[in-house]
């Protein structure tokens, strides 16, 4: 079963977290992803770049809105995704919990329901 992790956190510049700690977090990342890659159960993985580079659209009212930033103005941002594909729940919240952002923010898992692969959508309501 696919599950995306959703990487809440704290948003810092380099310059606030300074280098070590840059240094440090940049390590622990990609000891995770190996870790994930190791298992075989990494479908992909992105950092987001900062929440000031983020645009919100929304066309619900008929007509297009464009909001500079996220939707949600908190002191945590989604900083990154990681996708993985295991057997179920438990082995979701246990890469969850290894992930480096839950020591200082929240890890969000989220099932898939559908995906769209060589040109069609499988998985639910879909055949």
């Amino acid at each position: 079963m696919r599950y995306t992790l959703l990487l809440h956190y704290p948003e810092m510049t380099a310059a606030e977290l300074g280098d070590e700690a840059l240094a440090e977090g940049m390590r622990a990342f990609d000891e995770y992803a190996k870790a994930l890659e190791a298992a075989g159960v990494l479908q992909s993985a992105e950092v987001l770049q900062p929440s000031a580079a983020t645009t919100t659209i929304s066309t619900a009212s008929g007509e297009l809105v464009v909001q500079d930033g996220p939707f949600a103005d908190s002191h945590e941002q989604l900083g990154g995704t990681v996708v993985i594909d295991v057997p179920d729940f438990d082995a979701a919240m246990s890469w969850a919990a290894k992930a480096p952002s839950a020591q200082y923010g929240h890890v969000e898992i989220r099932p898939g329901a559908t995906r769209f692969v060589n040109g069609a959508w499988t998985g639910f309501g879909h055949r």
